[in-house]
């Protein structure tokens, strides 16, 4: 082997030691530019052969130290040790520091507690679902350090997943192909999580449930119905609700997480020259009837209170209560006519077509309408930044 071959045996060997895993960690995790690019088919394909070109790098360099180390001079030596030391060390980075599913674990067990003997206050937001007549709330603050927990309710296994990079709250049925599913979580694409299912190895974005790549490439877990609100608010609507309790384990990552659920940030631009103008971080109300998304200014909705509005053909209402933070969304559809909201002196929903009175349950508790309930219509709080991502072709509602 000529002498120019012995420092390209070391060099081809610490670039395929490093350089894959940094690639790697640098796509999947949100660090500057890395998440604008479209890049999941790359990062699905990188993962499997990270381990084999590390391994094939680590041939290159044992073979380099144990045939020409002892040749080279004593600097050579000193430098090229220092690079490899270096270079292993960065494995805690892109293995362990920067890798999603040691950042972020799933609790092993999640516990609940009925609101007699619950600890989690009631202004904490969360995310609530019922099937078979059981209701469970899953707080955002917990659920968002986890991103996922996989959970059963009414005899249904459930996925409730939360990612606090885009604000998205999604509960998936995990069961595909008859199969209930584990499913890890990988990393971020377009500040989205990326969670992987254990038979087939496809990824899937959470904000959607579609997995994006893997033999299961195009499919959809099928959604769940959810309700956001303060646990107040949840316990109002199903005071026999299970409640997850926090895992005493994790209390520090929850601690990141203290007033995410309800502080909006503003993000810092100088070119911000409107409070109430848009960021990727503004907070946003998105919909999706028959097809049509819409996204509705979270807080010119909250200026408003009840906003009435007709999105591909389905009349709706968004209405938000005097907390400033729970939100309902119906269709105002009654007896095949469509109704008008308010909200009157005392804080309460009323139509204006009978001047009849709702409560925070859709349910109609005076005037003509008594009895009537309103069909809930699935809608979801996320980043702006998310809802375009996923929506490309909404439309947008800043208020009037």
């Amino acid at each position: 082997m000529n002498t120019k071959t012995k420092p390209l045996l070391f060099w081809a060997g610490i670039v395929l030691l490093i350089l894959p895993g940094l690639l790697h960690a640098y796509l999947l995790m949100p660090f500057p530019g890395s998440q604008d690019i479209n890049a999941i088919t790359i990062c699905y394909y990188l993962e499997k052969i990270v381990l084999p070109l590390r391994i094939l790098g680590a041939v290159f360099i044992v073979a380099y130290l144990f045939i020409y180390l002892s040749k080279d001079s004593r600097n050579n030596k000193i430098i090229k040790l220092s690079i490899l030391a270096l270079c292993l060390g960065s494995f805690y980075f892109t293995d362990y520091m920067f890798k999603a599913e040691v950042m972020f674990k799933e609790t092993q067990k999640a516990r609940f507690a009925n609101g007699l003997k619950n600890k989690v206050p009631q202004s904490y937001l969360v995310i609530g679902v019922v099937h078979n007549g059981v209701a469970k709330a899953y707080p955002i603050i917990y659920l968002g350090y986890h991103h996922k927990v996989q959970d059963s309710l009414g005899g249904k296994p459930v996925l409730v997943t939360y990612c606090t990079m885009c604000r998205t709250g999604r509960v998936y049925d995990p069961v595909i192909k008859g199969t209930e599913q584990t499913f890890r979580l990988v990393g971020a694409r377009h500040y989205n999580a990326i969670m992987e299912d254990e038979t087939s190895g496809s990824w899937w974005y959470q904000a959607t449930g579609i997995a994006a790549v893997g033999p299961m490439k195009g499919s959809h877990l099928e959604e769940l119905p959810y309700e956001q609100m303060t646990l107040g608010s949840w316990l109002a609507k199903y005071p026999a609700s299970q409640i997850m309790q926090p895992d005493r384990t994790y209390m520090d990552d929850y601690i990141d997480l203290k007033d995410y659920d309800h502080k909006q940030a503003v993000e810092k631009d100088s070119s911000l020259k409107n409070k109430d103008s848009l960021v990727r971080k503004s907070w946003m109300i998105g919909i999706i009837a028959n097809g049509k998304p819409k996204a509705y200014d979270w807080r010119q909705l909250v200026k408003k209170q009840v906003l009435n509005d007709n999105l591909n053909g389905i009349p709706l209402i968004i209405a938000i209560e005097e907390d400033q933070q729970s939100f309902h969304t119906w269709s105002s559809m009654v007896d095949g006519k469509q109704l008008h909201f308010i909200m009157d002196k005392e804080n309460c929903l009323s139509d204006e077509e009978s001047s009849s009175i709702w409560d925070w349950t859709g349910t109609c508790i005076s005037g003509p309408h008594k009895g009537k309930q309103l069909n809930k219509i699935q809608a979801y709080q996320e980043y702006w930044r998310s809802w375009k991502q996923f929506h490309p072709g909404t439309d947008l509602w800043k208020g009037v």
